[in-house]
């Protein structure tokens, strides 16, 4: 089990940056997960942002984030973050933290939710 709890959303203007966190807890091994982000704006579905394998390596995105999102993690601060810059007014939405265990690197499946942290991109 783990859990998970996400920080750093915010208001920003068109253009500007936001870095999120997002701590995890529990008797896991965070090392042995991977992380994804996923966002949710008003009226839509849940989709997926980004993922990173369990050791950092590897990473993949949305095609709506590429260029101006960056996913990381630092496995000794049991730390995943999400990096945006070039905000956009349709970046709008609350963002989710998630695990699910590895390696593979996938935006599907995941088991482990945080509750959300909201970022508002105004124009």
């Amino acid at each position: 089990q783990v859990q998970l709890v996400e920080s750093g959303g915010g208001l920003v203007q068109a253009g500007g940056s936001l870095r999120l966190s997002c701590a995890a807890s529990g008797r896991t091994s965070f090392s042995s997960y991977v992380m994804g982000w996923f966002r949710q704006a008003p009226g839509k579905e849940r989709e997926f942002v980004a993922a990173i394998s369990t050791s950092g390596r590897s990473t993949i995105y949305a095609d709506f984030v590429k260029g101006r999102f960056t996913i990381s993690r630092d496995n000794a601060k049991i730390t995943v973050y999400l990096q945006m810059d070039s905000l956009k007014p349709e970046d709008t939405a609350v963002y989710y933290c998630a695990a699910r265990r590895g390696p593979t690197l996938t935006a599907n499946n995941y088991n482990y939710w945080g509750q959300g942290t909201q970022v508002t991109v105004s124009s």
